[in-house]
């Protein structure tokens, strides 16, 4: 059982490893506002990493599915992206909870910030669209195509069409001279947390859709 679960093991040991040392480690103070809010570095940023995993995952299983028509890769595909899915509002959670420190407002109408609500109603309505359907071929189907489409609107709404814009967030135009940081700014402390983070939260996340397509199958049997 330890060989089989070791990944689980390690999802631990990172996740403890990076709520403990992630708020004691020393971190570069680069703006008076930024302070000791950098740490979210640790929870926001690799919730998003996890979210971009865990959604590519379950794209592949919907396109695996239309080739095979498996209902396991139904399951696969619909578990991933549900946990992705849950990744993508503690994003903007976090992302809201720094932003109330940065910006003087958890929600400022900023470019990243409505790219990243409108791609996750995106992927609301695609839990929407399989609730409404009660054949299930039918269902399966039509879901792995909108799942093909859901996937691909992440980069212009998340990485493309903020860029275009006058944005506050990091990376964006205009957010020169705002509070923020983004990847170039981390010193090696940081990244010591940062790294193991991403790769704890995404473990994490394939975990819980592991748990997911385990009950789907009892459920189907």
């Amino acid at each position: 059982m330890i060989r089989k679960g070791w990944w689980k093991l390690l999802a631990f040991l990172l996740l403890f490893y990076t709520s403990i040392y992630g708020f004691i480690v020393k971190v570069p103070k680069l703006d008076d506002r930024l302070e000791h809010s950098i740490r979210n570095m640790f929870f926001h940023v690799p919730m998003w990493f996890a979210m971009m995993i865990l959604l590519f995952v379950s794209v592949w299983y919907a396109a695996k599915f239309l080739r095979t028509t498996s209902p396991i890769d139904d399951f696969y595909s619909k578990a991933f992206a549900a946990t992705g899915t849950l990744y993508g509002f503690l994003g903007l959670s976090t992302g809201a909870i720094w932003a109330n420190y940065q910006w003087g407002s958890p929600w400022s109408g900023d470019p990243k910030q409505n790219g990243a609500a409108i791609a996750m109603l995106i992927y609301l309505a695609y839990f929407v669209l399989r609730g409404s359907m009660t054949d299930e071929d039918k269902r399966s189907r039509i879901a792995a195509v909108y799942n093909i489409f859901a996937f691909f609107m992440l980069f212009p709404t998340l990485w493309i069409l903020p860029r275009l814009t006058e944005s506050l967030h990091p990376g964006g135009q205009g957010s020169e001279g705002n509070p923020g940081i983004n990847g170039k700014d981390m010193d090696a402390n940081m990244r010591s947390v940062f790294y193991p983070a991403v790769i704890g939260w995404t473990l994490l996340g394939v975990w819980v859709s592991t748990l997911k397509i385990r009950y789907e199958l009892l459920k189907a049997k």
